[in-house]
Order: structure tokens, then C-alpha cells, then sequence
């Protein structure tokens, strides 16, 4: 009996040994759990942790403001990770095996049209607040794993501290967000630099001189667009709002995409966002990335899409009433400019185009005129050779064309020119211009969006609109 219970002790022993070596408590000190634990003062099993969910933009944003916060910060990778969305306390209390140093891991994210920085998608930073000492886990998202999206985690002695922390780090990510000042969309198509849905684009260069409008209307689309926002202090002082609405409307072709453009190269600094298409229905979140990084232009190209008439819409839940609350919605004091543009100003509701703060200026820009056609015409041409008289002809036949038309005339002369292997004269440009205006080529004009009575005969006749 006594060699028996020998056995047993010398067995229990045993286990004990095994336990305190190889259990969950042993496996915590891997080198991960160390040097938390070294940094902290404390032992990193017994703290607690606060976790910060993010886009994919605001990890750029938080990798660089992580950076400004503590510049000498001891940043870590690690190894030996055990399976699924784990957090970094069960980094840290792995039961699964000890997590030990490794190489921290980097992903390449766009910050700009054609820049990019490679941002921490899997690191610990050591660092301190104040001389208090804080771990901050940082991961870009990894779905196969079940993490849906960036998280950063941050570790302290308690919790206040941990929230304290993410709240100034929020501050100085906003202070320096790569979105800042620069002209976004949220199409993350095939080109462009895109960052988890937001593409970034370079800010057109399009001089005033290079925008043809009949009299004062690109002065006051300027005045209203960009000027505003210089005398913010005196509009506030004085109890006016600054936030504003543009409507440019008037047949396809005319300019107004052109004239939005200037607008944009005349904003340098301005946050600017194209929406159009699909992503229309983003203006909730257009209006709340614009505010944040004010001052900034959202642009909405053709919003009749979305702003059409009450009566038109099926569902409550429409993106007109998402428009309609991204306008309303802002404060008095944002300095957000909306820029819409439209081909059916009569289809946009009247609530839309009529009460101040949504609309406040309305533009036409209508088809260009005699003496608007000829500026057009010796725009596209210049450096090209073509005789005055023969842009006078050209202006003099044109009626009823569009801008777009005048770009197609010049291209279609020097290509002539090109095939016959000389330079372009006045003959091919009006060749072209006898081509474009033929009979044959109606359907071609009407692409172009050329006709002097394409936009007033159809009226409200919707069914002779899509036909056309």
C-alpha cells in the first residue's frame, strides 16, 4: 500500500510539473507576453484591453498618426498566432502555445493619386501617453480569419487610460486624414489608387480661360463656390450659414461637368467628392466625410437621378430623402459646398431646387450661342493653324451645337489632316463640319447632344426623353 500511494504522489507530482511547464500560464510568458509585460510593469495576462473598429482609410490614418503620437515607439511582430480573430489578450494568454517575437507584417495603401505608404497591418507598438505606458495592437482586416475589419487595440493599466489615449489618437487622425485635400470618389473602379473604396484622383487643371459660359455665370458660380468660404468669420459674425448648394443645369454636353472641374482646380486644399451613378446613394456619407474635413465640395453629377419628383418614388426609404437630409443635415457653420449638375431640372422636386440651403444658386448653361461657339471652336483649335474666317463660317453654321460637338469638329479636322499625311487646314475643318451636320451623320450629333430644339420639345414627355 505504501509503495502505492508513492506512486501516486510521485504521479500527481509529476502532473503538477507538467502543468506549471507546459499549461496556460507557462504558455503565456512567450516572448509577446514578456515584452508586454517588461513595458507595462505589469503582467500583461492581468490587464485589459480596449478595441477601436476602422475602415480601411482610417487605418492609413491611424498608422500615421500612431506615428506623430510617439515617434519612438518599440514596434513588434509576432509569431506562433493561434487560429481565428484572436485579440491581444488571448495573444497573450494563449492556451494554444507560447506567442514569440516576430517580423511585424506591412501593406501597401494608397495616401494619394500616385503615392503610397506601407502601413503596419499586423504590429504591436509599445508607447507611452504622458510617461504612461500603453501596447497598441494594430491589424488590417482579414476575413478568413473573421476579422471583417481594421481593429486597433490598446492596452493599459486601465481602462480610463486605454480611452483616453484612442480619443486623442481619433484628434490627430482627423488633424492629418489622407483625405484631407484631396479629390476623392467612392467608385474603386479599375483605375485610380483606391483605399477600401475610396479612389483618389488628380485635381484638374482647367483655367477659367479654358470655360466658355454665357456672361457673368462662371463669375458667379466662383463667387458662390469658392469665395464664400474666405469670408467665413464675417458670414458667421453676422448669423448667415455657410453651408450652399449649386445647381448647373441645362442640356447634356454644355459645359457643366467642365465647369465643375474648374471649380475643383481652383480649390486647391478644398476635400472634394464625386458622386455619380451608383454612388449617389453615398451622399449620407459624402456629407459626413465633408464635414470632417471641411472646407470641402461634394459634387453630385446628374442628381435628377435621385431628385426626381415625389410622385415618381416608390420607396419612402429613397436616395432623394437621403439627399434631401445630407443637405439639411449639416450644421449652419459647415463649410461644405454642394455642386450639383442636372440635364431634367424640371424632374428635380421642388423642395430640391426651392428651399435656401439646398439650392441657394442656379445656373443654366445652356447651349452656347453664336459668339460662344466661336470662343469653343478657337479653344479646341489653338496651335492648330485654322483661319479666323474660317472659324467665323464654322460659328455661323454651327447653330444649335454643344461643346462636346466643337471638341468632336477640331478632332475630326486634324485626323483628316493626319490621313492625308499634311497639316490640318481650313478645308478639313470644314469637311468635318459639312460631315457632322449632314443627314448621315444625325445620330452622331445626337450622341453629342447637338440640335437646337433637343432639350425644349420634350418637355415633361419622359417616355420621348428615353427614347431620344
Amino acid at each position: 500500500m505504501t509503495e502505492q500511494n508513492e506512486f501516486i504522489e510521485a504521479f500527481t507530482a509529476f502532473l503538477r510539473d507538467v502543468v506549471e511547464q507546459h499549461g496556460p500560464a507557462a504558455r503565456g510568458q512567450g516572448e509577446l507576453a514578456a515584452a508586454l509585460s517588461e513595458h507595462l510593469g505589469e503582467d500583461a495576462r492581468e490587464l485589459t484591453t480596449v478595441t477601436e473598429r476602422l475602415s480601411r482609410a482610417q487605418l492609413v490614418d491611424a498608422d500615421i498618426a500612431l506615428d506623430l503620437m510617439d515617434p519612438d515607439a518599440r514596434l513588434l511582430g509576432f509569431r506562433g498566432r493561434p487560429h481565428g480573430d484572436i485579440g491581444l489578450l488571448g495573444l497573450v494568454r494563449d492556451e494554444h502555445g507560447p506567442v514569440n517575437l516576430g517580423p511585424v507584417e506591412y501593406v501597401s495603401s494608397a495616401v494619394g493619386p500616385a503615392r503610397e505608404r506601407q502601413v503596419v497591418s499586423s504590429g504591436i507598438r509599445l508607447m507611452t501617453m504622458d510617461g504612461v505606458p500603453l501596447a497598441v495592437l494594430q491589424r488590417d482586416a482579414n476575413p478568413e480569419w473573421g476579422r471583417e475589419s481594421p481593429t486597433l487595440e490598446v492596452m493599459a493599466l486601465d481602462r480610463e487610460t486605454a480611452g483616453a489615449f484612442l480619443s486623442r489618437l481619433r484628434t490627430v487622425m482627423l488633424e492629418n486624414s489622407v483625405l484631407r485635400g484631396q479629390v476623392l470618389s467612392f467608385t474603386g473602379g479599375e483605375y485610380g489608387s483606391s483605399l477600401g473604396g475610396v479612389t483618389f484622383h488628380e485635381r484638374p487643371d482647367i483655367p477659367a480661360s479654358a470655360v466658355v459660359l454665357p456672361g457673368e455665370a462662371l463669375r458667379r458660380i466662383e463667387r458662390h463656390a469658392l469665395l464664400l468660404g474666405e469670408f467665413r468669420v464675417d458670414l458667421l459674425r453676422a448669423g448667415q450659414h455657410l453651408k450652399r448648394g449649386i445647381l448647373l443645369y441645362g442640356p447634356p454636353g454644355t459645359g457643366k461637368t467642365h465647369t465643375v472641374r474648374h471649380l475643383l482646380s481652383r480649390s486647391a486644399g478644398t476635400t472634394a467628392i464625386l458622386l455619380s451613378g451608383n454612388t449617389l446613394g453615398l451622399v449620407k456619407e459624402a456629407a459626413q466625410i465633408a464635414r470632417a474635413m471641411e472646407p470641402a465640395i461634394v459634387v453630385l453629377e446628374d442628381c435628377d437621378l435621385v431628385a426626381e419628383d415625389r410622385d415618381m418614388i416608390d420607396s419612402p426609404d429613397s436616395m432623394l430623402f437621403e439627399l434631401l437630409e445630407a443637405l439639411d443635415g449639416l450644421d449652419g457653420d459647415a463649410d461644405v459646398t454642394f455642386v450639383m449638375t442636372t440635364n431634367r431640372p424640371d424632374l428635380l422636386e421642388r423642395a430640391l431646387a426651392q428651399r435656401p440651403g439646398r439650392i441657394d444658386l442656379a445656373v443654366e448653361i445652356p447651349l452656347p450661342d453664336r459668339d460662344a461657339r466661336r470662343s469653343l471652336f478657337t479653344l479646341y483649335s489653338r496651335d492648330i493653324g485654322f483661319s479666323a474666317k474660317a472659324l467665323d463660317i464654322a460659328a455661323d453654321r454651327a447653330e444649335g451645337v454643344t461643346a462636346s460637338f466643337a471638341k468632336e469638329l477640331i478632332r475630326r479636322a486634324v485626323l483628316s489632316a493626319a490621313i492625308a499625311r499634311r497639316p490640318p487646314s481650313d478645308a478639313d475643318l470644314l469637311e468635318a463640319l459639312d460631315e457632322l451636320l449632314s443627314d448621315q451623320d444625325s445620330f452622331t450629333r445626337s450622341l453629342l447632344a447637338s440640335g437646337p430644339h433637343r432639350f425644349d420639345e420634350l418637355g415633361d414627355d419622359d417616355e420621348a426623353w428615353d427614347r431620344k
